[in-house]
C-alpha cells in the first residue's frame, strides 16, 4: 500500500448518514489522513448511519479513523478546535443551524487556522426560507424534480432505487473542496464550499431540466422509454427482459437489420425519427414481438455485434458475477475486525498512476482517540481526564 496522492491533508469528518460521508468517502480512499469524530458512548446518538456493522456504515467509512468527542462540552471543542490548527478540510451535514450553534462555523474555524476549507452539506441551502429544514434524500427527490419524471406513465411519482440525492450532494461537496484545494495553493487562503441534496438532485436532473428553462416543456413520466431518443427502453425475450438502444437512423437501420425486421424500417409509420417519436407505443409493440424470439444473451450478443447498443438488466447479484464488471475490480475485498473478510463498493474513478486503496476496513468507534490526542499534543493525564470527564 501506497501512501497515497492526498496523503498530505488531514480531514475533520463530523458527518453522518450518507450524504456527508460519501463527500469524506473520496478522500479516506485517496489517502488523506480522515478522523472521524463520534459522540462519546451514551452522550447522544449523533451518528444516524444505521447499524455500524451493516452494510451502508461499513461502505461508507472504511479507510478512516475513529476517534469520541463530544462536541457539545466547552472542553470537546476546545480539542476539536486543536485539531483544526493543522488540519486542511473540515466536512459538515449537519442542519444548516447547528454549526453555529456548536461553534465550529467557518468563520470561527477561520479564526484558529485561516487555510482551513470547510465543506458543509445540508438538505436545502445554507440560507433562504428552507435552510432550517430537515433534509432527507426522498424528500430531495420529490422537490428536485426526479420523481415526476421516474415510473411509468398515469402511475404516480415514482422514487428512484437508489439515494441519489444524498450520493450526488456527497460527489458535488467533495469536488467542491478539491476545488478549494487547489485554489489554496494559490491564495494561501481556505474557504467555505456548500451543496444541499435539493441541489444537487436539480443539478442532476440535467437535461429534463434544461427541457423547461430553456423551452419550456414539462417533462413527464416515460417510465422504461428514454423521454426524447427512440427506441430507446425495455423489451420482451423469449426469457426475460433487456435494454436496447435503437435511435437515430443508422443505428435504427442496423436494429432493423440484425432482428430480420426489414418491415420495420420501411414502414412509413416507423421510417423516420420524427414517425417514430409519433408512434413510439405501436413501434414498441411491432418491437416486442420481434424480440420475443429471442433469449435474452443471445439477443444481447446478437445486437451488439451489429453496432446496436444493448444490455442485460441484472439483480445484484447477476451484476457482480458479470465478467465486465469483475474486470473492472467494483467489489474491493477488506478484512473487518468484527465481520471477518468482506467486499466494499469500489471507487468509479480510475487513475493510472494512483488509484484509490482499500487500506482498511470501518473502524470500531473511537478506536484511534488516543492515537488521534497524543498526535495534537495531549498527555495520557489529559486524555485520562477527558475520559472520566466524558470529553472523548
Amino acid at each position: 500500500m501506497t501512501a497515497g496522492p492526498l496523503a498530505r491533508f488531514t480531514v475533520l469528518d463530523l458527518t453522518r448518514v450518507r450524504a456527508g460521508p460519501t463527500a469524506v468517502r473520496y478522500f479516506a480512499d485517496w489517502g488523506a489522513n480522515v478522523i472521524k469524530i463520534e459522540m462519546p458512548p451514551g452522550a447522544g446518538d449523533m451518528d444516524m448511519g444505521g447499524p455500524r456493522h451493516g452494510p451502508d456504515f461499513q461502505n461508507l467509512h472504511r479507510n478512516k479513523r475513529s476517534i469520541t468527542l463530544n462536541l457539545k462540552e466547552p472542553d470537546g471543542r476546545a480539542v476539536f478546535m486543536k485539531l483544526v490548527e493543522k488540519a486542511d478540510v473540515v466536512v459538515e451535514n449537519y442542519r444548516a443551524d447547528v454549526k453555529f450553534r456548536l461553534g465550529i462555523d467557518y468563520e470561527s474555524l477561520k479564526k484558529v487556522n485561516p487555510r482551513i476549507v470547510l465543506g458543509s452539506i445540508s438538505g436545502f441551502g445554507q440560507d433562504g426560507p428552507y435552510a432550517e429544514r430537515a433534509g432527507f434524500d426522498q424528500i430531495a427527490q420529490g422537490m428536485g424534480g426526479l420523481m415526476w419524471v421516474t415510473g411509468m406513465p398515469g402511475q404516480g411519482p415514482v422514487r428512484a432505487g437508489i439515494a441519489v440525492a444524498d450520493v450526488g450532494a456527497g460527489l458535488h461537496c467533495a469536488i467542491g473542496i478539491l476545488i478549494a484545494l487547489l485554489e489554496r495553493e494559490s491564495s494561501g487562503q481556505g474557504q467555505w464550499i456548500s451543496t444541499s441534496l435539493l441541489q444537487a438532485m436539480i443539478s442532476m436532473c440535467d437535461f429534463q431540466a434544461a427541457r423547461w428553462t430553456v423551452a419550456r416543456d414539462i417533462p413527464g413520466q416515460a417510465g422504461n422509454n428514454h423521454p426524447t431518443s427512440i427506441p430507446t427502453g425495455v423489451f420482451k425475450t423469449r426469457d426475460g427482459y433487456i435494454n436496447i438502444a435503437a435511435s437515430g437512423g443508422h443505428i435504427y437501420r442496423r436494429f432493423c437489420k440484425a432482428i430480420e425486421a426489414p418491415e420495420l424500417e420501411t414502414d412509413e409509420r416507423f421510417a423516420t425519427d420524427k414517425a417514430r417519436a409519433t408512434n413510439r407505443d405501436l413501434l414498441n409493440e411491432e418491437i416486442n414481438k420481434r424480440t420475443g424470439r429471442f433469449g435474452s444473451a443471445d439477443l444481447v450478443k446478437l445486437l451488439n455485434d451489429a453496432g446496436v447498443p444493448a444490455g442485460p438488466i441484472y439483480k445484484m447479484d447477476e451484476m457482480f458475477a458479470d465478467p465486465q464488471v469483475k474486470h473492472l475490480k467494483m467489489a474491493h475485498p477488506v478484512k473487518s475486525p468484527k465481520l471477518g473478510d468482506i467486499e466494499l463498493i469500489g471507487q468509479a474513478i480510475n487513475m493510472n498512476r494512483t488509484p484509490f486503496e482499500m487500506r482498511s476496513a470501518t473502524p470500531e468507534q473511537g478506536v484511534h482517540t488516543e492515537e488521534v490526542l497524543k498526535e495534537a499534543g495531549y498527555d495520557a493525564a489529559a486524555i485520562a481526564d477527558f475520559r472520566k470527564r466524558g470529553v472523548i
